[in-house]
Order: structure tokens, then C-alpha cells, then sequence
């Protein structure tokens, strides 16, 4: 019988002080002065938790990752109560990792020390640019010495597992802009670090207004010279946007890539969970909650409760979802791996391989799934070859 995967938790904070023109992601701003129902909204996500433990499977998680949105709206105690909330209800790993995103521009003096007293072990901080042109437009409250100073108060409350996300190709940005951004973020000499190109995402102002952004030459430089200066400082890639120090690697995201499940609670969260099918297999299902933070609350009296809609994942997109996902990390996978996940021979992977495989898009390893060098350049190009086939 093949045996469920690891478990992690992810809890949305639906709520930012203004909606970023890029963001895709389920948040709703609310401007600076708003009160938030962080009671009613604490009370909601554990009756959440708890209609979703059956789906657990007797396992203990591995992470916790609170995203948005920007969490760090919401106070300390909040946190607290959650994570007491938490661990009452699964077991968390010994060595658990739990982070918690931060918008450099939402901090109050002091509330990152409450933070590592409730629990959180590892920080995000959205930073983007530390240039006042990208910040402002991308939409961001912070300036460049906002991020510095928030980082050294992380610092200064005992956090030694920091992330900075880090943005490039951004709207009339040089390389030599990029650079320099990228410079100022390994001053801080963060474990981790997630640097990604901008995308014109659906559904944002800027799909439906596009910036000028950096042409495609500019790009290719931008992320060559980047990878070199990051490596170069000590931070190794091990998936395609995220570099990190030994030892440092996101446990939370490594399980997604590696196609782990994941509980997800609060309005707009979306949850991969796996249980035996009865034939030695598992079955998959992708389920997500009532995104609009009022209708989510309103579920508390629901008894249809939180889930919004679920999809079972058939076979077929079971091995290319799989495939989708492992990609994205330079090692990959072994191929026996992808077999006892999808439960599917080798060989019918290896047919909708033959295309990206004549590219030299995936190195030649009939035991491994992995893209090669030129792959990794090209994803985008390798999972549509995969898509197509």
C-alpha cells in the first residue's frame, strides 16, 4: 500500500493595506485605519482546521506557512492563539518550520519579538525593490530603508531564518537597477531568497493596463548575472526563483514542488490532500475555500461549512500536475518516485517526454526527471511541451 505523503498547513490572511497592481492572489485592501475582526477571524480558521482533520491522516506537519495578503496586519496575540489552536488539534514536527509573511510598511515597533514569542520560527518579508521608482510601481507602502530596517529588527527579535522576496523585470528597470537591488538584499545576508521575474498575471491592473517592462535581452541579463552573483555569495539554487543558504531551504515550499499535501484554512485557501484509493493507490483532491473574507466568515453558520468546491485529480492530471511541480527543481526526482506517486509505468511519462527530450530541454537520465540547464531556461516551454503532448 503506498503511503500518504508528507502534511503541511497553509493559512490565508485575506486582507492588505492596498491591492498591488501585480498581485493575483486572493487579497482585499482595506487601507491603513481599518479595524480587522481578528477574533471572529481566529474562530473561523480553527472551525475550519477542525471540519479538515479527518483529511490529516494521522499525520504530524511538517510546516505551517501563513500567507496573504499581509499577515502582519494582524497582532501578536493572534498568532499566538492560532498556533496554540494548531497544535492542539495535529501534532507538529519536532523540527517543524513555521513562517509568517511581513509587508516591510505594516510593521509597528516591536511586534516582530511578539511574533517569535508566539511561535513563528521563520520570516518573509515582502520586499520587492528597495528602488522608490519600482516601489512605486508596484503599488508597495515601503521604501528601500523600510525593508533594511524591518530586517534588522527581525534581526534584533531573534530570527536567524530570514527570506526576502526579491522582484526583477520590473517596469523600466535596467540590469544594472536589478543588480543593485539584488546587492543591497545580500548586505542583509538572508538564509533565503526568492528572486522572480514580474508577470503580467489575469485579473490584475497590470494585465489589464501593461507596464513597459524590460525587453527580452535586458531579461536574459538580468537573470544570467543574477544567478552568478547569487551563487557567488553563497546562496545555491534549488528551485527556479528561490536560492538558499545550506541548510535554509523552504520545508514548506520543497513540499509543494515535491508534491506533498497540504491543508489549506482561510478565505481563499486552497488545500492538495491525498487518502488510499483501496486498490494500493492514492487519490487526490484539490479543494478551496470561500474566497470573499465576509462570505468566509458567514460560514461559521454554514453547514455546508468553509469548502467553496473540490476536484478530484484523475490520472492523467495527476502525472502531469506531478511532473508540473518536480521540474521546477534543478535535482528533480527519481523516475521510481514518479511512479509511486502517479502509480503509472515510467513509460508512458517517457512518451510525452520524447519532444522537450529532443529540445535538450531534460537531461538524459531514463532513471531521473530532471530539466537540464537549458530546461530550466525554458520552463515555460518544457511543462507546455509536456502539456501538449
Amino acid at each position: 500500500m503506498t503511503s500518504l505523503p508528507p502534511l503541511a498547513l497553509y493559512v490565508h490572511v485575506p486582507w492588505c493595506v492596498r491591492k498591488c497592481p501585480y498581485c493575483d492572489f486572493n487579497s482585499h485592501g482595506i487601507g491603513r485605519s481599518a479595524t480587522l475582526p481578528e477574533a471572529e477571524y481566529l474562530e473561523a480558521l480553527l472551525a475550519d482546521l477542525d471540519a479538515d482533520l479527518p483529511l490529516a491522516g494521522g499525520r504530524e506537519l511538517v510546516s505551517v506557512f501563513i500567507g496573504g495578503g499581509t499577515p502582519s496586519l494582524l497582532s501578536a496575540g493572534f498568532y499566538r492563539r492560532l498556533l496554540e489552536g494548531v497544535a492542539a488539534r495535529l501534532p507538529l514536527a519536532a523540527d517543524s518550520e513555521i513562517t509568517l509573511e511581513a509587508n516591510p510598511g505594516t510593521l509597528e515597533r516591536g511586534r516582530f519579538a511578539g511574533y517569535r514569542e508566539a511561535g513563528v520560527n521563520r520570516l518573509s518579508l515582502g520586499v520587492q525593490s528597495f528602488q522608490a521608482e519600482q516601489l512605486a510601481a508596484l503599488g508597495r507602502i515601503h521604501d528601500g530603508a523600510d525593508a533594511e530596517a524591518a530586517f534588522a529588527e527581525a534581526r534584533a527579535a531573534g530570527f536567524d531564518n530570514l527570506n526576502v522576496d526579491l522582484m526583477h523585470g520590473l517596469p523600466g528597470q535596467t540590469p544594472e537597477m536589478a543588480l543593485a537591488d539584488l546587492e543591497r538584499a545580500l548586505a542583509l545576508a538572508p538564509e533565503h531568497l526568492s528572486w522572480y521575474q514580474l508577470t503580467l498575471e489575469p485579473n490584475t491592473e497590470f494585465y489589464r493596463y501593461p507596464p513597459a517592462l524590460p525587453e527580452e535581452e535586458a531579461l536574459w541579463e538580468i537573470q544570467d548575472r543574477g544567478h552568478e552573483r547569487l551563487e557567488a555569495a553563497g546562496l545555491q539554487r534549488y528551485e527556479i526563483s528561490a536560492y538558499a543558504r545550506p541548510g535554509r531551504r523552504s520545508r514548506h515550499n520543497l513540499n509543494y514542488w515535491r508534491f506533498g499535501d497540504y491543508l489549506g484554512i482561510g478565505a481563499g485557501a486552497h488545500g492538495k490532500l491525498s487518502r488510499a484509493d483501496g486498490a494500493g493507490g492514492l487519490a487526490i483532491e484539490r479543494r478551496w475555500k470561500s474566497r470573499q473574507p465576509e462570505a468566509y466568515l458567514r460560514r461559521r453558520q454554514d453547514p455546508r461549512g468553509f469548502v467553496a468546491d473540490a476536484h478530484p485529480v484523475d490520472r492523467e492530471e495527476l502525472a502531469l500536475e506531478f511532473a508540473m511541480n518536480a521540474l521546477r527543481l534543478p535535482e528533480g526526482v527519481p523516475m521510481a518516485v514518479w511512479e509511486a506517486a502517479t502509480g503509472q509505468p515510467r513509460e508512458r511519462l517517457t512518451a510525452r517526454l520524447a519532444g522537450a527530450r529532443k529540445k535538450g530541454l531534460l537531461v538524459e537520465d531514463a532513471d531521473r526527471l530532471q530539466a537540464s540547464p537549458r530546461g530550466l531556461l525554458f520552463l515555460n516551454e518544457l511543462l507546455a511541451s509536456i502539456d501538449e503532448s
